[in-house]
Parts: C-alpha cells; sequence; structure tokens
C-alpha cells in the first residue's frame, strides 16, 4: 500500500514538472518606473531680476543656495521630478573681456560633461522676443543634458543649465528629459530683459 502511493506521488511530481516545462516561455523585458508628467502650462516670472520668462506651473523659484552663488541667481525647481534648471546671470558692466571670460565659462562648464557624453551639439537660436541663445544639448549619462546662454552684449549675461537629481539610468528618464527640453525652449522664447 505504501508502494503504491509512493508511486503515484512521484507520477504526479513527475507529470506536473514535465507539464510545467514550456517552450514559449519569453523572459520579460527590464522595466523602467512610470513616470507622471504634468501638463505644459506656463506663468510669468514676478520675482524682480534683471530678466523675466515664462516659467512651468509645475515648477517653484528658488533662490540659488550654492556657496558663491551671487544675487539673481535662482533655480527654476520641479519637486515632482527631481530636476532645476539653474539660472546664473552676471552683469558684462560694458566690459568685452568679461563677455569673452562669461562665454569662456559657459563652454568650460558644459565640457565637464564630456567624460560620460557621447554627443554634444550647439546651436544659435533666436527667440519670439528676439533674444539670441546658443544652446549645447549633451547626450549620454549625464546630469545637465541641455545648456544655455544669452546676452545683450554689453550689459546682460544669463546662463541656464538643466540638472536632474536622480541616480535612475538615464534610459528611462528620457520623457522627463524630453518634457524639460520643451520648458527650456519656451523659457528662451519667452526671455526678456528688463529695463
Amino acid at each position: 500500500m505504501l508502494r503504491t502511493i509512493f508511486y503515484s506521488l512521484i507520477t504526479l511530481l513527475m507529470t506536473s514538472f514535465l507539464l510545467a516545462c514550456n517552450e514559449d516561455y519569453t523572459p520579460k523585458p527590464k522595466g523602467f518606473q512610470r513616470i507622471d508628467l504634468p501638463p505644459h502650462s506656463y506663468q510669468q516670472l514676478t520675482e524682480d531680476h534683471p530678466y523675466t520668462f515664462e516659467y512651468s506651473k509645475a515648477a517653484v523659484i528658488k533662490p540659488d543656495t550654492f556657496l558663491n552663488a551671487e544675487p539673481h541667481w535662482i533655480f527654476i525647481h520641479y519637486p515632482a521630478l527631481k530636476a532645476n534648471i539653474q539660472l546664473t546671470y552676471k552683469p558684462i558692466l560694458g566690459s568685452k573681456d568679461r563677455l569673452r571670460g562669461f562665454i569662456a565659462d559657459a563652454y568650460k562648464l558644459a565640457s565637464k560633461h564630456q567624460e560620460k557624453a557621447y554627443a554634444v551639439k550647439d546651436a544659435m537660436a533666436l527667440g519670439k522676443t528676439g533674444q539670441k541663445f546658443v544652446i549645447l544639448e549633451i547626450a549620454g549619462d549625464v546630469p545637465s543634458h541641455m545648456q544655455f546662454y544669452t546676452t545683450d552684449s554689453t550689459k546682460n549675461f544669463l546662463r541656464g543649465a538643466m540638472y536632474l537629481q536622480t541616480a535612475t539610468e538615464n534610459d528611462s528618464l528620457t520623457p522627463v528629459v524630453e518634457y524639460l527640453k520643451k520648458d527650456v525652449m519656451h523659457l528662451v522664447n519667452t526671455m526678456k530683459w528688463k529695463k
């Protein structure tokens, strides 16, 4: 009797094992976290700075708190996306040497990402307000995918850099990067110097 039960159990286990082996098994691809992006909607910058522009309603304006931060340096902070657009303003004071130095610094700061970047593309853009911008797009596993600067050549210089504050792989952040690029382009198109 015991022998019959034992053989029945072995037969049942073997049958279950054979039925469980399915040749059509396909491994599932690695998934990415779901990121819900807010709709693009903009508001006017109301803080007192030498510049103005429209920025996302999904963002808040915060003062730059870095050690060497100067007046009119701000963060456009996206709490839900863990991202910032950092703006640094410098007065030119009519000095061509100062202007050349600020432009050189903008390229120097962008070049710090070349270690992990596989492409850097720069282009001149004309905003809808008539303001000229140089836009640098950086591709790769870098914290800053887009940087820009603009100047009126005699009084004002503004540099911007988009930063992601997360260690997630950039492949999964592509929707966030594209979303922020659109917001940067809106900023560029609505930016004006105050008189």
